[in-house]
This record gives structure tokens, sequence and C-alpha cells, in this order.
């Protein structure tokens, strides 16, 4: 939402910023937000903006924590853990990878706040019903989320990596066909590599389809046997 005319401090809210702050990230990434802009995109004095949320740094927490309040749950009394487990992680693959800021913000900024605690909630208590202890059901819900980020990491890196070259003047597609070119001459000079190259639908170095719906089955499989095991 933008103004014609300088927006007072006390008209503006948190809620604003925050959802003003979210559309710059996903627009211009983590290096793109700044008071200023923001202020620009409210219409309103960098100082008012600061006035609400303090600093960068707890903006970024807020508006993280508000993508992790908008990853849907299903009702766990009404569903099988592992129906939970699938959706739940699903859809917060889904979040990361429509925001890959808020993945490059883990390594940089503190991330906290009622949204993210209802999630962790939420894993330990899917993981309770599989038959987990306590201990084992945040060992188990570690697994599952780190399993999730880790697959959010390539989309999110690619994202600052064309930023990045965007930045630095050059044309971010045609350097990375170049970039991709080089690394496909490396990876020929090893057999298993040689013959994914001259075999598979993607290009090197691609994540091929439906590879996050495989690891996860197979994560959740490995969780059923261990209760099961047991």
């Amino acid at each position: 939402m933008a103004y014609s005319e300088d927006m007072p401090r006390d008209t503006l809210t948190r809620a604003q910023i925050v959802n003003c702050a979210i559309a710059l990230l996903d627009a211009e990434g983590l290096d793109g937000l700044n008071m200023r802009a923001l202020g620009t995109r409210l219409g309103s004095a960098a100082t008012a903006v600061y006035w609400h949320v303090g600093s960068k740094a707890n903006l970024i927490a807020l508006a993280g924590d508000h993508i992790w309040g908008t990853v849907e749950l299903p009702n766990l009394a009404a569903t099988d853990w592992r129906i939970a487990a699938h959706v739940m992680a699903t859809n917060l693959h889904s979040a990361l990878t429509r925001h890959p800021w808020l993945v490059q913000a883990f390594g940089t900024y503190m991330v906290y706040g009622p949204g993210k605690a209802r999630y962790d909630d939420y894993s330990l208590a899917v993981c309770e019903a599989a038959g987990f202890s306590s201990t084992q059901a945040e060992q188990a819900a570690t697994v599952v989320f780190t399993f999730v980020l880790g697959n959010a990491l390539g989309p999110a890196a690619a994202d600052s990596l064309a930023r990045r070259l965007s930045r630095d003047g050059g044309n971010a597609e045609e350097l990375m066909r170049e970039h991709t070119a080089q690394a496909r001459e490396i990876a020929a000079q090893f057999p298993h590599l040689r013959n994914r190259i001259a075999t598979a639908p993607t290009e090197y170095a691609a994540v091929p389809e439906q590879s996050f719906e495989f690891g996860l089955l197979v994560i959740l499989d490995g969780l059923e046997a261990r209760v099961a095991s047991r």
C-alpha cells in the first residue's frame, strides 16, 4: 500500500509495515530491504518505520514469523500422524520456496515468534502422536525440518546468486549458462556424472523432479519403521 503524502507514525500500524516489508523482501531480497525503501513504499518517513519496529533485524524477525504463521497445519485430531506430517512439511516447503529470503535470513538473523512456535509445537505433537517419546519426538521433528530446509536452500541460493550477478552489472541468465557449461565440462571427467549428463532430462546440477516428495516419503517410512520396531 502506498500513499501520496507522508503518513504520520501514529497512522501506521505494525501489520502494515510487516506486510509491506514482506512484499519488498519478495521483490528485492534481503539486501533490498532498508527503512528508506520501505518508508517510500508506505508513503512515510523512515523514522516512523523505525518507531514501530525498532530495527531491520527486528523487522525481519517479524516478517519471517508472519510467514511461519501462514503455514497451514491440518487438524491432528482428525487425521493420521503421517498424513499430518506430510502436509505440514509440504506446506512449509512451499512457503520457504515462495519466500527465499526467509531461508537466507536463517544464517544472519534471529527469526522467532508465535508463528514459528506454533509450527514447532505442532511438529512435536505430530511426532508424539506417531508414538515417539518426548526426546525422540524432538529428534524426529528436527529430522523432518532439516530435510525441508535443505530442499529449500537450492531455490534460495539460486535466487541470491541471480540477484548478485545482476547487481554486478552482468546478464544473470547468460552468466548462469556460462557457469553451468563450465560445471558440465568438469563433471564430464567423472563416470557417473558423465552418464547422468548424457541421459538425464534435466540440466547438470538441476534437482530431479519429485525429489522432495521422494525424500519426504523415505523419511516418513523410516520414522514409521522406527516406531514399529520398538
